[in-house]
This record gives C-alpha cells, structure tokens and sequence, in this order.
C-alpha cells in the first residue's frame, strides 16, 4: 500500500467515523481491510482505495470503517462505573426525577456486554428502582457486532471475563458451548446502529450515557464536538460516564466532575440539589418488588 492510498483511507475513516490513525498503523490497516478486498473482488489493497476513491461508493466505505472499528468488551469492564450507577447514579436520579422514567444510552456498544451489564445491574437493585420504567438504548458504529449484541449469545471465555458465576449462572442459558443472555434482560435493551459524528436529536434527552472508550480513538476537535453535544443530549441532573483513560477536562467547559467519583460527570447546569462537589445523601429507598424487563 502506497503512502497516497494509506493516507486517503487515514482521511476517510476520520471524516466518516472520527477514528484517528497513527501514520505507523499500516499493518493494522492491511491486516483488516485485505480480506475485505478480496470479499469484495479485489485483488489488493490498491484496487480496493482505487474503487473508493472513483466510485464514491458510501456502502463500502461503510465496510471500511465496521472494519477498522475496534471493538473490545467484556461484562463489568473496569467495574467502577457499575459501582457509580449502583452507589451515586440510580440513587440520585429516583430521588430528584419526577417523572418515573429514566433513560439510559450505551454509545459505543460494541458486541452487547456493557448494555448488558447495565440491565443486569438494574435487575440486581430491584426494590430500589420498583415502579420506575427503565429505558436502555445500545448504539454502534458496527451492524456486524450489533447483530451478534442481539442475540446475546456469548463464549465460554467472554462470559468468565467480568461476569460473576452467581450472575450468569443466574442470568444465562448454556446452549451447547456458549451462553445466552435470558431473555428477561435482553428485553430490557433496544439496540440501533449510529454513528457518533451523527446529529443526537433523533434519539432524545437521557439520564445517563455511557460513552466509554471511544473517545481515545477520535481527534481532540472531535473529541470536544462529541462532548459538547452530549451535554445537549443530557437531562440537567444526569450523569455521563467516561472510560478509565478519557476525561472530558481541558476539552469542553460543558461537564463537570464528580468529586471522588473517577470518571464520572454532571452537565454544568445540573441542579443544586446533586451538586457534583460532594458525594449527596438520599432517604432510604422504598421496598417494593420491581417489575421485570421493560
């Protein structure tokens, strides 16, 4: 691959996906893209940057972007952000919110596991949030992973990684060598491809988003776009949840951080009654059974 063909796939996976690549990341690129080539009836590399460059066609960069997407996962990752629902999130919100619903969006998806161990997180609280309608929107980039986050069908090593025994062994079917999701928590989440360079007025305001790992992938001036139009997308007492190496400080004036509370952020105009420089009290919940799935 030639340096022109690399740097015109480098231009147009960052223009369509906000994915930046390194000018070393050849092999990457050959390593991934070769066998779509030649899925596609090309004999090489070149003729597939040629195909791209003359025809325009946006169906197969689409396939150039799913292709180049890194989509990485595991139940629970990092934990600590399921520790901010359970402990700071869910409390907060079912005491400040007055209208029953809260609206929570996974933005980087990948193969299911985060939507996931957020419903199950929520299934675990289940006298804490009875009598409030929970809604979990999963999005990607990938309709490839987005399939296989559907059927929630997952292998012997993707369930041990995160995934406590007690909680698969209590959420999980074994079919044959792999694990199914029940369906009680696959109903709780609705899943829709969608790009993050895209317009968010279409899917509504939210209480939560979880919008971790993907920043590290974008430039600092999309970075700044994303986040600054999450803020937007944002109720005024929500909360958004970054992956452990992002941070939205030094890019946008639009969040704040949560005192203690490791990647963890308040729009600037939530409400004083959660205020971000301290970790808020809240009355014991009411103990009452929750209703299952949405």
């Amino acid at each position: 691959m030639t340096p022109l063909d690399y740097d015109f796939l480098r231009k147009g996976l960052k223009q369509h996906s906000g994915l930046v690549l390194a000018a070393d990341k050849h092999y990457l690129v050959e390593s991934r893209l070769l066998p779509l080539a030649r899925n596609a009836g090309f004999s090489n590399l070149a003729e597939l940057v040629e195909a791209l460059r003359t025809r325009r066609d946006a169906a197969l960069m689409a396939c150039v972007v799913e292709a180049m997407t890194t989509s990485e996962s595991s139940f629970f990752r990092d934990r600590t952000p399921f520790e901010h629902l359970r402990r700071t999130i869910i409390p907060a919100l079912t005491t400040s919110h007055r209208r029953g619903v809260i609206r929570i969006w996974c933005a980087a998806a990948a193969t299911g596991q985060e939507p996931y161990s957020v419903a199950i997180c929520l299934k675990e609280m289940g006298r804490q949030i009875a009598g409030w309608q929970i809604e979990i929107l999963a999005t990607d980039l990938s309709n490839d992973v987005l399939k296989r986050a559907r059927a929630g069908m997952y292998s012997q090593f993707e369930v041990q990684r995160g995934l406590p025994v007690k909680l698969l062994i209590k959420y999980f079917t074994q079919v044959g060598e792999r694990w199914q999701v029940a369906p009680e928590i696959r109903a709780m989440v609705k899943f829709r491809q969608f790009n993050l360079l895209a317009d968010f007025a279409s899917l509504g305001t939210f209480d939560v988003v979880f919008c971790r790992n993907v920043l590290i992938y974008f430039a600092q001036e999309t970075k700044t776009d994303v986040l600054d139009r999450l803020a937007k997308a944002i109720s005024s007492d929500g909360y958004l949840v970054l992956g452990a190496a992002e941070t939205a400080i030094g890019l946008t004036d639009a969040f704040k951080m949560v005192i203690d509370k490791p990647g963890l952020y308040m729009p600037h105009t939530a409400r004083a009654r959660v205020p971000a420089q301290q970790t808020p009290k809240y009355p014991r919940p009411r103990l009452v059974a929750i209703s299952g799935g949405r």
